[in-house]
């Protein structure tokens, strides 16, 4: 193998699984470590800047960091089921606790007589705006609703994101100088380029809940919802109230929040019926825990066959049971068992079967390019259309996904349209901030608090369930205290904290090898890297996180390091005698909107 370069930024990102997981890439470990220190603000702050909705994804995320993070790889022999730290609940900590931070927000630049124009008011716009207003750009966010947040605000219940949470953090990018035209739902492209914007982009979510086309759907239509239009409807309070006996059918994020709402309302009988089996549901694992938590069952393999109803009035649904079967290519199909037709009787039903774009209000003649699925053509990495001047981004671009993928759009659209009305090439993306600092302060003192918690995660406390059944608007989540914590953030393993070797300062004395308590410092001869994993003190098994391998050592050995269980203890380099281990801090920014070079 050849040595690793470790300056290449992409290494110890991918080495820092938290962040690297993060479509917005937020720098975890280092905020983690600021709330450990009791420093809430500073902790919020970055979070702000990369995922911009700190208070809002510390309640809301769907988290791709916490199955990335490393101590869920490590403490195998500390629990059953080893768990991450919760990554995301910390970030609510510092959106909580923190003090006024509107004095740190951006200064505002002279404007720039340039003229954005962003459709939607979601997260994926209010992401451009935050990054193009402060640059002195002219932003101006239209949305058919009274307030900003899109989906956000219209498809989350309250009794996970309270309004106050959203007013605030929606609040600080209004506040940066943007203009929300409210009440101004956009019905026509053509027309909008007409007005001479410099650049436009489109946010406006994926609007259309699917329905389910079955026997009995028309007849019975009084009492069957698409689930996100029946959301709205109850964020609005235009519902508020459901039968007793509710069927939800889906198995994604929107049905878990339809179920716990439908509980909320009066639903009694409230069960989520899905296709697929348990495990292969699109909601997330604790989604899918709180809906169990309350009481909600979900009954899998059953396909929905039809509404049964009398003279229009719904009476229940019929359900073929269904197993998987799945062909050599891992291929899944859905085989009936042979018995007879499942039939529960329901006075309601939410479908919640997924989302799909609608853009009737941009005319196919205007110059934008559409696929056969009736997404907008776009270059992936700029989100630049096939009019130059266009953007998409969030769910508008490729389809459903979550905020802190809309936020990351958000975020490469403005990289986008400013190196647009820069005149600089789009195309060429500005490379991340990153360096690499030494933590060492003495011999055997780092500048971080290197110990290894042994604790397992801790679980965030709940409202009581009479409260928290008895209205849609409590908060059921009560957050961390502040000892918990720091308790829980003592659980991060520091991952950005890396191990850098220096081969020409090594003896080969193998001290570092002797301590590790995880195994996965080797020093042996090179080889394919196939054959080079068998034969380290522990195989490394993970093939998706990289070795550390050095340069050639007198002995024509090469140091090899596995780092997917390594746990950035640092005991490596206080055994070393000859300094040839570093703990060195590695932070990665991704260069942000107005600062890129072109090359």
């Amino acid at each position: 193998m050849q040595r690793t370069d470790i300056a290449n930024p992409a290494y110890f990102h991918k080495v820092v699984d938290c962040q690297y997981a993060c479509p917005a890439h937020t720098p975890v470990p280092e905020y983690i470590r600021m709330i450990a220190q009791r420093r809430y603000s500073d902790a919020y702050m970055i979070n702000w800047v990369s995922n911009v909705f700190p208070g809002i994804l510390g309640r809301t995320c769907d988290r791709p960091c916490e199955p990335a993070c490393r101590r869920g790889r490590v403490e195998e022999s500390n629990a059953q089921h080893p768990e991450p730290v919760a990554i995301c609940r910390l970030k609510r900590v510092a959106a909580d606790m923190k003090d006024d931070v509107r004095a740190r927000m951006p200064k505002l630049a002279p404007k720039n007589g340039k003229r954005v124009a962003c459709v939607g008011a979601g997260p994926a716009s209010l992401t451009v705006a935050r990054d193009l207003a402060p640059l002195g750009y002219e932003v101006t966010v239209f949305d058919g609703e009274a307030k900003a947040g899109g989906f956000i605000r219209t498809q989350i219940p309250r009794f996970r994101l309270p309004e106050s949470v959203i007013d605030e953090e929606t609040g600080y990018i209004l506040d940066l100088g943007v203009e929300f035209r409210s009440g101004e739902r956009i019905g026509s492209m053509k027309a909008l380029m007409a007005e001479g914007w410099d650049a436009i982009f489109v946010g406006c979510g994926a609007p259309r809940g699917r329905d389910l086309d079955a026997p009995g759907r028309k007849e019975a239509a009084a009492n069957i919802h698409i689930g996100i239009d029946w959301l709205n409807s109850v964020s609005f309070g235009h519902v508020s109230s459901i039968g007793q006996r509710v069927i939800v059918l889906g198995g994604g994020n929107t049905a878990m929040d339809c179920c716990r709402s439908a509980r909320r309302l009066g639903g009694t009988d409230v069960k989520v019926i899905v296709r697929s089996g348990f495990e292969e549901m699109k909601a997330s694992p604790w989604e899918k825990e709180d809906a169990q938590h309350e009481g909600i069952p979900i009954i899998n393999f059953h396909v929905p066959k039809a509404f049964v109803h009398e003279q229009g009035k719904l009476l229940g649904m019929r359900f073929e049971i269904v197993r998987a079967e799945y062909d050599e290519h891992g291929r899944r199909t859905l085989v009936s068992t042979g018995e007879p037709d499942a039939y529960f009787e329901c006075d309601d039903v939410l479908v919640a079967v997924g989302q799909e774009n609608a853009f009737p209000w941009i005319e196919r003649d205007c110059g934008l390019g559409f696929d056969k699925g009736g997404l907008p053509t776009l270059d992936k990495n700029t989100f630049q259309s096939t009019v130059p001047n266009v953007f998409f981004g969030g769910d508008a671009a490729f389809g459903p996904k979550n905020i802190i993928t809309a936020v990351a759009h958000g975020h490469e659209a403005a990289v986008s349209i400013d190196k647009l009305l820069r005149a600089e090439p789009v195309y060429v993306r500005p490379a991340p901030m990153t360096n690499l600092v030494s933590q060492k302060m003495g011999i055997h003192e780092w500048s971080y608090d290197n110990d290894t918690s042994n604790d397992l995660r801790y679980k965030v406390p709940w409202a009581k369930a009479e409260t928290a059944l008895a209205s849609i608007r409590v908060e059921v989540e009560l957050g961390f205290d502040a000892a918990t914590a720091f308790k829980e953030a003592e659980r991060c393993l520091n991952c950005d904290v890396q191990t850098v070797f220096v081969e020409t300062a090594c003896i080969e004395c193998d001290a570092c090898v002797d301590i590790c308590p995880m195994d996965c410092i080797s020093f042996t001869a090179n080889g394919e890297e196939a054959e080079l994993r068998s034969r380290l003190k522990a195989p490394a098994l993970n093939l998706a996180q990289d070795l550390y391998v050095s340069g050639g050592l007198k002995t024509g050995r090469v140091m090899v390091k596995d780092e997917d269980v390594c746990l950035h203890c640092g005991l490596c380099a206080e055994r070393c005698p000859t300094g040839a281990w570093d703990m060195q801090k590695f932070l990665l920014k991704m260069t942000p909107a107005g600062q890129g070079v072109a090359q």
